[in-house]
């Protein structure tokens, strides 16, 4: 028996009483997931990113383990949420125009002392100001720096559309406006470096994409260390106490941890392993976050139909973009239909061993996303379901 076999059967023993469609966290490859990027980190704390975990229980998990600290939220309203809930170190990951968000912020001193905001634009700090509705608590800052690879002398970029601050004089000449003005503290710096953490590097089949990756990410590391010791040299000679520099994700870990100007590193897709993670050479993981869907056809030889299933990732859309069949092992898509919202044909030789009522697991693209559809994950620990959490679609949460 393979090891993927091996698992189907536990994951199959461990949901027999349960009804798919069903989605379950495998905990011991979740654990060895969690020491493998504390391993990576070399030392330095690793922020959870929530938005890849997206279930309370695991968030308290992970932060319970050695290596791990704080939380990087994706939304304002979450970020409160989970403050009131008592995370003491929540970094909001992106700017945000949720006024009563920023109203709440400002007039409770425990959130204010627990949230730390993102910005990256002045224009920010004038909403933040106009939404206080009387809230005199002093707002927590970080600057996010623009890390997007430059060639051609700027016309050509490599990296996500994101902070207009690139250069030092900008992210320092925004640091002096926020520690100038009245009820805000500079406190931190991010820069997130997605061409690089969240970018496959050795993609089956794609060997000639694969070698332009390696180049341009290992162009792109040195680029970036350099100008990101830069930046931190020039904000800390405007704002000497600030408190951390967050940079990496779950791609980039180890390189990004080797750079003495970053305190400590973001990551969370590291922790379920979802498949746009399988194409790396700078680590393995173990998938932890499957889902499965009941056979409730069998259209002909080599063919099941599944109960929906069509969950696909945001970004740009593509075949990377789906689930990928996973257990058992050797079924495909139907080219014509792919996955669908109601139902999904499987094709391969393993369809003629499953009958109607049994469940094929799916791994996602993406790892949060999966839980915007499920609102329990079942803990498997061995072959039994040892715990069912909610996600936060399951508290009733839908921040996005």
């Amino acid at each position: 028996m393979t090891p993927r076999a091996a698992d189907r059967a536990r994951y199959d023993r461990a949901t027999a009483h349960l009804d798919a469609p069903v989605a379950i966290v495998d905990l011991e490859a979740f654990d060895a997931n969690a020491d493998d990027l504390v391993r990576r980190a070399g030392g330095k704390p690793v922020r959870v990113a929530s938005k890849s975990v997206r279930c309370r229980a695991l968030l308290e998990r992970v932060l319970a383990r050695g290596g791990f600290a704080g939380i990087m939220s994706f939304t304002l309203d979450e970020s409160l949420w989970l403050a009131r809930a008592g995370f003491e170190d929540v970094l909001l990951a992106y700017p945000s125009a949720d006024r009563t968000g920023f109203g709440e912020l400002a007039g409770d001193a425990k959130l204010a002392a627990a949230v730390t905001v993102m910005v990256d634009d002045v224009a920010q700090l004038d909403l933040i100001d106009a939404a206080r509705a009387g809230g005199t608590e002093e707002i927590r800052v970080c600057l996010e720096l623009d890390t997007s690879l430059r060639l051609l002398g700027g016309r050509v970029r490599v990296g996500a559309l994101r902070s207009p601050l690139r250069e030092p004089a900008q992210l320092a000449e925004l640091a002096r406006s926020v520690v100038r003005r009245p009820g805000f503290r500079l406190v931190g710096l991010m820069a997130y470096e997605g061409h690089v953490a969240g970018v496959g590097d050795a993609v089956a089949g794609r060997p000639l994409r694969s070698r332009a990756v390696r180049l341009m990410q290992s162009a792109a590391r040195k680029e970036l260390a350099a100008r990101r010791a830069a930046v931190v040299r020039a904000v800390r000679a405007v704002a000497p106490d600030l408190e951390f520099v967050n940079g990496g994700g779950t791609g980039s870990v180890q390189h990004t941890a080797a750079e003495d100007a970053v305190t400590e590193i973001a990551a969370g897709s590291g922790l379920y392993v979802p498949r746009l993670f399988d194409n790396y050479t700078s680590f393995s993981g173990r998938p932890a976050a499957l889902f499965a869907q009941p056979v409730v056809r069998r259209p002909g030889v080599g063919v099941v139909t599944v109960l929906g299933g069509g969950y696909p990732a945001s970004g740009a859309p593509g075949p990377d973009r789906l689930p990928v069949p996973y257990l058992p092992e050797g079924l495909r898509y139907d080219p014509q239909e792919g996955p669908g919202e109601v139902q999904t044909p499987l094709l391969g030789s393993p369809a003629d061993d499953l009958r109607i009522g049994d469940k094929v697991w799916f791994r996602h693209a993406k790892a949060g996303e999966l839980c915007e559809r499920f609102d329990t994950l079942h803990l498997v620990e061995g072959d039994r379901v040892t715990a069912a959490v909610p996600t936060y679609r399951g508290e009733g949460r839908t921040f996005l």
